[in-house]
């Protein structure tokens, strides 16, 4: 089983593109959640995202922008966006968003794995730190490898003898195509994320991605780092005027 781990492209068109163009074969899509905001193109990405298929995980974003919850928790940039977004949004895609399931999912095709926004216990929850990580281990009945987003880190935790680490991947340098694997050794635990498809915030403007990979013979999970028209997606978000800071924080990787 080849699964393509996707989580927070929040509305940004060119970087989707980018990574669907650039991604491996697969089985299955993942996506982890906040499909939408901050960005200048929810309508084209839900459409590109409805037609992949796989599974959808809500994120905050989505239950924000599709009206279920109200924008009271976010900062001002953010809810300006989900504004913009809730008024802009087509009601299907709407009804879509709505629609989500909250996680953790599972599948029965795919032993041991669980698949959330934030975290486990909680898909508000950033997963920040190894005592968060610790806790989120302690759960009961949780997968051996649990895939969440939210954070926009690239990375995760790995439990290893009773001990838990953060980890992420390392790159050559912060241009072009690059990608890093990760292997998964039985009696470990992970919680592990793609990163951000739309707004990375490792210091990293490249879309992340990963694809899990389970068989017989190994399993892994490869990360990945890849180049988009970042002027393009920047130029929408200006020519709508929303938030400059919105368009300027792409390029910076925060």
């Amino acid at each position: 089983m080849r699964v393509l781990l996707i989580s927070d492209v929040h509305a940004n068109l060119e970087a989707l593109v980018a990574v669907l163009n650039a991604a491996p074969a697969h089985d299955l899509v993942a996506n982890l959640g906040d499909l939408v905001g901050y960005n200048a193109s929810p309508n084209e990405v839900c459409e590109r995202l409805l037609t992949l298929g796989g599974i959808v995980v809500r994120g905050n974003h989505d239950r924000v922008c599709s009206g279920l919850t109200e924008v009271a928790d976010f900062n001002p940039v953010a809810a300006i966006s989900a504004r913009w977004t809730q008024m802009t949004l087509e009601p299907s895609y709407r009804d879509w968003l709505c629609s989500l399931p909250e996680g953790p999912l599972r599948l029965d095709s795919i032993q041991n794995v669980e698949f959330v926004h934030g975290s486990p216990g909680d898909e508000d929850e950033y997963l920040l730190s190894t005592t968060s990580a610790e806790e989120n281990f302690r759960l009961p009945d949780q997968a051996d490898r649990m895939f969440f987003g939210h954070t926009h880190l690239q990375g995760g935790f790995i439990e290893e003898n009773a001990q838990v680490r953060h980890f992420a991947p390392a790159y050559e340098g912060p241009d072009g195509f690059a990608k890093c694997e990760l292997v998964l050794h039985p009696g470990s635990r992970y919680l592990i994320n793609p990163g951000s498809v739309g707004q990375p915030r490792d210091g990293d403007w490249r879309a992340a991605f990963a694809l899990y990979e389970n068989n017989k013979d190994h399993a892994r999970v490869t990360f990945y780092r890849v180049p988009y028209d970042i002027d393009m997606a920047q130029d929408r978000i200006l020519s709508l005027n929303l938030p400059p800071r919105l368009a300027m924080r792409l390029r910076m990787g925060r």
